[in-house]
């Protein structure tokens, strides 16, 4: 949605993966604008608000998840949002478009927030990302999270920090004020990016258990607790092939994935979902941001002695001679050398080395076969000794 409000991509349309005539012509039925009261599972009925009953052999729940929106006084002003849906990013940017909006405050420094900066600096607005911790990305190490919040401000976006919100009311100079434990600050819009939670209400109120996330409990086949029911995407939990754990983890493409598994399993082609390495990534201004795998305080909890090393590189041969650069951080077991984690942040080539390195994680390699695996050498793409050769080799060097 960043990319819709931002005029990246003009046509909301694009956004829709199936339209319901879509569906329709493979035979699935679609039936929108309409809410699901109960599932009945003693009586087999899914209950529909208005009375309407719809038998059913197999449900699958797939309620995704909803923004985390906070109790204050003023959420309801007009020009106080939260982005997680189209639909949501289509008001926003309709409200935006009908208004004059100069000014935009963010709350919150997750990637989504770091998209709708940019997204707001590119319509021209002056914007503000208020956070109560100090560094944009948290999940990031704090050195790529200095150079994050570096690339924002040097794009124009102020980035506060040590504020946590209290209020909005109306403004004096912009439409609306945001009142904080520690100031106030204006804007013509306010964006709350504090990120999601599992939508479970219908599955819990039908008695299917919650893991420990708080999200839906599933098996490898995305089933529920109930034999016939299974459920997928934003609202379940997955599990994670490093720390052996069932996660929380709302990503798009593993909710495609989830959705596979249980529409071939249910269809009499029994499949497996293999669990996730938790690979991930976003873009802000010039700099592509990636990670996948986990990090030191993730790995001591799981029982790994964690050792990590960054280096910093070009993505392509120095011969090129250009400016560009890229940051690799490995995290390894100190007793067998197995990868982790990474991440890397950098001008150029940073998605396709995380996902070199989340190959790497799902087969379980060990830091000497990264340090020596057969890449593809062209001085456009990388030097003799890629980025990730180097950082895996630096590391085993700590060990």
């Amino acid at each position: 949605m960043p990319y819709y409000i931002g005029d990246v991509i003009n046509d909301h349309k694009k956004l829709i993966a199936r339209t319901p005539e879509t569906f329709e012509k493979s035979g699935v039925t679609v039936r929108l604008n309409t809410h699901v009261a109960e599932i009945d599972t003693r009586r087999g009925h899914i209950h529909l608000t208005g009375g309407d009953l719809l038998p059913y052999d197999t449900v699958i729940v797939a309620t995704g998840s909803t923004a985390t929106i906070p109790s204050l006084p003023g959420m309801d002003y007009p020009g106080v949002f939260t982005l997680k849906t189209l639909r949501d990013g289509i008001t926003i940017k309709s409200y935006l478009e009908g208004h004059t909006s100069r000014s935009a405050l963010i709350i919150g420094a997750g990637f989504i927030a770091m998209e709708m900066s940019e997204a707001c600096v590119r319509r021209g607005m002056d914007t503000t990302v208020i956070y109560r911790g100090e560094l944009p990305v948290k999940q990031w190490d704090p050195e790529f999270s200095t150079m994050i919040r570096d690339e924002i401000t040097g794009n124009g976006v102020t980035f506060v920090t040590g504020h946590s919100p209290v209020a909005v009311e109306e403004g004096g100079e912009a439409s609306l004020r945001l009142l904080t434990d520690n100031g106030a600050f204006e804007g013509d819009v306010i964006i709350f990016a504090l990120g999601v939670k599992p939508n479970v209400s219908l599955a819990e109120e039908a008695g299917i258990m919650l893991g420990h996330t708080g999200a839906v409990k599933v098996d490898a086949t995305q089933k529920t607790s109930i034999d016939e029911i299974y459920s997928v995407g934003d609202c379940c939990e997955v599990f994670h092939r490093i720390t052996k754990e069932w996660v929380y983890l709302p990503l798009g493409d593993i909710a495609n994935r989830q959705g596979r598994v249980a529409g071939r399993t249910i269809g009499g082609m029994p499949t497996v979902f293999p669990g996730v390495v938790g690979a991930q990534s976003f873009k802000v201004f010039r700099l592509e941001v990636a990670k996948t795998g986990i990090d030191e305080r993730a790995a001591e909890k799981a029982g790994y002695l964690p050792k990590s090393a960054i280096i910093w590189g070009s993505p392509t041969a120095r011969s090129m001679g250009t400016a560009d650069t890229i940051g690799v951080k490995l995290v390894a077991d100190g007793e067998t050398g197995r990868l982790l984690g990474a991440q890397a942040v950098g001008t150029y080539g940073v998605v396709g080395r995380i996902n070199t390195l989340s190959a790497c994680l799902w087969s379980e390699l060990d830091l000497d076969t990264i340090g020596f695996m057969d890449f593809a050498y062209s001085p456009p793409f990388g030097g003799a000794w890629d980025p990730i050769q180097i950082a895996a080799q630096v590391l085993r060097k700590k060990l």
